[in-house]
């Protein structure tokens, strides 16, 4: 009997425990999805801030960050693509065939040939020259991408650095 009421008494006292337990854990909550995740980032409250005081201060740190880092993600960046000229090759062979026209029947040769020949050459250069352009435009668009990720960073930092201050750890 005194084994079944030990038991007893140790399970009564262990009840406490194990909801105490229970209720430490149900305070922290589900994780606050909040302004800091829009841009990847997560934030963990170190001196257990609430889910409304969280929400509030990623708020308050990502306006802040807007303002710091000149950068807001919210902003919708559309790049202008240069339109698709196909028919650039066909006007550089027009050309260089009226070309080759003109300076074969100006020096007395065949002028269905040079206009031939200037035809190719014309499409040669058309296409060396669009070429040079995609080139360009790629470049551009790699150091517009280079910028634009230089500039997340910097409001990554902004907002990482105010919400380490108000006691969360951000990573």
């Amino acid at each position: 009997m005194n084994q079944k009421l030990s038991c007893i008494v140790a399970s009564l006292l262990a009840v406490p425990m194990v909801l105490s337990a229970a209720a430490r854990q149900s305070n922290t909550g589900p994780p606050v999805k909040g302004m800091a995740s829009t841009v990847g980032l997560y934030v963990y409250p170190e001196r257990q801030q609430g889910a409304s005081l969280q929400l509030s201060d990623e708020s308050e740190c990502y306006n802040d960050a807007k303002t710091r880092s000149g950068f807001d993600p919210d902003a919708t960046t559309s790049g202008t693509k240069a339109a698709d000229q196909k028919g650039g090759n066909d006007h550089g062979a027009a050309k260089g065939a009226a070309k080759g026209a003109v300076i074969s029947g100006a020096v007395g040769g065949d002028v269905g040939a040079g206009a031939a020949r200037g035809a190719v050459i014309g499409g040669v250069r058309a296409r060396r020259k669009e070429k040079k352009q995609e080139q360009q435009a790629q470049k551009q668009a790699d150091t517009d991408k280079a910028q634009q990720q230089q500039r997340q960073d910097n409001f990554k930092r902004a907002m990482t650095a105010c919400l380490d201050a108000r006691g969360y750890s951000v990573k």
